[in-house]
């Protein structure tokens, strides 16, 4: 009998040196994973390959110092031993040359995840992510209304204790799992599946609406290419008698049924909600702002439908642009006559708005909403990271910049209220009464046209608000895109085109409701049910499936592998307690006390708020469905069934040396 070539490695990467001999080359791979198949420990390799051994099979393998079952680099020399390894240092594993060839020919068979060109291009879009539209209208607004400066202390406990370690968990869940929001649960806890196609879910009902905010700004930027800016002046067809332009005639008053052209431009021309009597009625399409938003899906399909390669180009200039504007205006805001009414109007500490409940709410809102954890970004993102990337100090990075962006937008903005208010003899507190977009769309749109060069800031202005606006776009359905590919490989691995243009298609119909005459009416629903509390009660729960379920040792030993360090105290007791009982107050605020909707001079009927609650719940409801469709369709007693589907079901390939790694 002809005798066949052997190889040797360790049986752990824990255990005293044991040489092992592989009976065959073919038994180095199975389903396209390496697995150790060896003659002497045939049952241990077995064993060890379960991804959640029995309580008795665990005690047999508790020396083993991490869960790894691995190959390392071929070309290391094959002599059967394993190199001396302490609790901090990488394992080194051997292969005989005889099987080179067989685990060069997996390396193919397995294919690397697609990564980022460059560590910059993710740092950008993770900011361009988490830096959107919301910090320049949003914050400055909550800022003034919860006690100005005062309210910068609530905001940066809630961000330390709450935000950032929600974003950090995050990065770190999808840089070691390499997996969308829907696979990703298969190597942490199946029965909660179902968090990844509510996420998808809300990152639909999110794209539905948010286009529809950068459409208005397209077309505001269209009639900015003029010497004379059309909402300056009360002489055009849209105009009633109530138009009041005070900028241009000092002489004028202004009473309480004065409108200013700014938002009759607004409301009767780019709108035209005069057209629609309410969420009842809201009358036909806006052809022209169908074409805006049909242009804005042209741009985010031909940034996105390559991948990550092509969108971390697009983000060079998504993301950059937005803070060479904020700059500018700055500096011209600064020089405007009253600015400094604004500025102190800003940030003017009132001590005593500490004291009640909707000041730390609001703080808690703010920073959950503007990093942005729960929406299968970063989640996404993280995926496409080389496996050892750094991505506790990304985490702080980015999420310093976000919120020091929110910050000093609102001096950008306020600096321009004040000299709104100083222009109609007013208190800054009666000119910011504007909020979300009509703070833009109104107030700021007026005061930029009232400034010298004006053509050129509203040009600027707008595009800002545009590329503010994709980078938020691309990467929710970016997070939308890696879910359902890494979930459906087979389906859709080599037709990402054909998929990115069927879900864009899908949203540019999901958006015609908000392109109506009443299409505001639609936007403010669903930016205050469809996304809030959803978005909080699926984050919460997936704080709880990673910290209790998963297990926090677990996660931080994943930390470790990828670091070389495992987080300290701090992080252990925010992702335990801290974050699940962060979101819970979010949460129950909320729910206690749902907003009361008003837009304009209309007043959403009390149906609008079941209306509301039903479109939230219908993507959270994809949590519970699941769960009971996992227990029902799992073998077994009911505490089997329960044990099972919190049993992570496969491992994860850890890349080390070029080489796959299967953690178990």
């Amino acid at each position: 009998m002809e005798r066949k070539p052997a190889c040797t490695e360790s049986p752990s990467l824990g255990s005293e040196k044991e040489p092992l001999t592989c009976r065959s080359r073919s038994e180095c791979k199975k389903d396209g994973q390496l697995l150790r198949n060896c003659k002497p420990s045939l049952r241990l390799s077995e064993e060890l390959n379960k991804v959640h051994p029995s309580p008795g099979e665990r005690a047999d393998s508790e020396h083993m110092s991490n869960k790894y079952l691995a190959v390392q680099s071929p070309d290391v020399p094959c002599n059967g031993t394993r190199n001396g390894i302490d609790d901090g240092s990488a394992p080194t594993l051997t292969v005989v040359p005889s099987c080179r060839a067989e685990v060069q020919h997996l390396q193919t068979d397995l294919g690397e995840r697609e990564t980022w060109s460059k560590k910059i291009d993710f740092l950008l879009s993770v900011i361009g992510y988490a830096v959107d539209l919301g910090n320049v209208w949003r914050f400055p607004y909550i800022c003034y209304q919860n006690g100005g400066g005062a309210f910068l202390i609530p905001y940066v406990i809630m961000a330390v204790f709450g935000g950032i370690p929600l974003f950090y968990m995050e990065l770190a869940l999808g840089q070691y799992h390499r997996n969308g929001c829907i696979s990703v649960w298969r190597k942490i806890c199946p029965l909660f599946k179902g968090i990844g196609y509510a996420i998808c879910i809300i990152a639909l009902y999110v794209a539905s609406y948010y286009n529809t905010i950068m459409a208005w700004a397209l077309y505001y930027l269209i009639f900015s290419f003029r010497s004379e800016l059309p909402w300056t002046s009360c002489h055009n067809e849209w105009n009633t008698e109530n138009c009041t332009n005070y900028f241009h005639n000092s002489s004028v008053t202004w009473i309480n049924s004065s409108i200013s052209p700014a938002e009759e431009f607004y409301t009767r021309l780019v709108l035209q909600i005069h057209k629609s009597k309410g969420l009842q009625e809201l009358g036909g399409i806006s052809w022209q702002l169908c074409l805006c938003l049909l242009l804005i899906f042209i741009i985010v399909y031909f940034s996105i439908w390559k991948g990550v390669k092509t969108s971390g180009k697009v983000v060079w200039v998504t993301a950059t642009f937005p803070y060479i504007v904020l700059f500018l205006l700055l500096i011209r805001g600064a020089t405007l006559p009253g600015a400094w009414r604004g500025v102190i109007f800003y940030l003017k500490p009132d001590w005593n708005k500490l004291l009640t409940t909707e000041v730390w709410v609001d703080a808690a809102a703010q920073i959950f909403f503007s990093l942005g954890p729960g929406f299968g970004v970063l989640l996404a993102f993280a995926s496409y990271n080389k496996f050892h990337n750094n991505c506790y100090q990304d985490a702080l990075v980015t999420s310093t910049v976000n919120c020091m962006t929110s910050f000093i937008s609102g001096f950008v903005i306020f600096t321009v209220l004040g000299y709104m208010a100083q222009m109609r003899n007013l208190d800054v507190s009666e000119v910011a009464k504007d909020t979300g977009p009509s703070l833009l769309f109104i107030t700021y749109a007026e005061a930029i046209a009232n400034m010298p060069a004006s053509t050129f800031f509203a040009i600027v202005f707008f595009l800002m608000l545009i590329t503010l606006g994709l980078d938020s776009t691309f990467a929710g359905l970016e997070g939308v895109i890696t879910a359902v590919l890494d979930e459906f490989p087979h389906v859709w691995g080599k037709r990402r085109e054909l998929f990115v243009f069927l879900l864009i298609t899908l949203c540019f119909l999901g958006a015609l409701s908000t392109l109506t005459f009443g299409g505001a009416y639609m936007v403010k629903l669903f930016e205050e049910y469809a996304t809030g509390p959803a978005v909080l009660t699926v984050v919460f729960l997936e704080a709880i499936a990673v910290s209790w379920f998963y297990g926090i040792n677990q996660f931080c030993r994943d930390v470790r592998e990828m670091l070389g360090f495992t987080p300290g105290w701090f992080w252990k007791i925010c992702w335990v307690a801290i974050c699940p009982l962060f979101l819970l107050f979010i949460l129950c605020s909320f729910l206690s006390s749902p907003p009361e909707l008003r837009l304009f001079n209309y007043t959403y009927p009390n149906w609008s708020v079941v209306l509301g609650y039903c479109i939230g719940t219908s993507s959270f409801i994809c949590v519970p469905v699941y769960m009971v469709y996992r227990l029902s369709s799992t073998p077994g007693s009911l505490k089997e069934r329960f044990i099972k589907s919190i049993t992570p079901e496969t491992g994860t390939e850890i890349p080390l040396g070029g080489i796959h790694m299967n953690a178990v």
